[in-house]
């Protein structure tokens, strides 16, 4: 009489899934940074003159600024804190990469890790450069100015939010049970 496998056995991510969702993960974060890159070289371009343009109205405007902070310029004067913050981030998404169930975490880290390079690029490649440049934002919502990054960090947030209310796990089980595909 043969036993079946346990449920334990059966929602454990095998190595070649695991390698597929990282592949995935690598993936969205290329993905991620190129379209960062492309749009800020574009707004370095076209935004050069410092003028403000209207994209939707005057709800949302393209105006080029050098960023040395966080969002909303937080930090302006702690360059070098926000470039040691990212390169955290960047660790912490390789050690979790690690444990990957998921598509839809591979997905978020994907965009988070694509979005954390992006804008650590910019804090070695712009000026001043040496891990305290000024990072490109242009995107203008009257509020705050932010960039692509953002807009995928922001995204790659509420997806985790998602999965974490629907008690998926990086590993892909649902509050302990099964591996889901979620």
């Amino acid at each position: 009489m043969t036993e079946s496998p346990s449920s334990a056995d059966r929602s454990r991510t095998t190595p070649q899934r695991r390698r597929r969702l990282f592949g995935l993960l690598a993936v969205v974060a290329v993905l991620a940074y190129l379209s960062d890159q492309l749009t800020k070289q574009v707004a370095l371009d076209v935004l050069a003159d410092g003028a403000s343009r209207p994209f939707i109205g005057d709800l949302i405007r393209f105006k080029l600024i050098g960023n040395p902070g966080a969002a909303l310029s937080l930090g302006a004067g702690n360059t070098w804190i926000m470039t040691g913050i990212a390169l955290a981030v960047l660790v912490a998404i390789v050690v979790v990469a690690r444990q990957l169930g998921s598509t839809a975490w591979a997905i978020a880290l994907g965009l988070l890790l694509g979005a954390a390079v992006g804008n650590l690029t910019d804090r070695f490649v712009r000026p001043p450069g040496g891990g305290q440049g000024h990072v490109v934002d242009f995107i203008d919502y009257q509020v705050f100015i932010g960039n692509v990054a953002d807009i995928w960090i922001v995204s790659a947030a509420a997806l985790i939010v998602v999965l974490s209310l629907r008690g998926v796990g990086v590993d892909g089980r649902r509050d302990g049970k099964g591996a889901d595909d979620a």
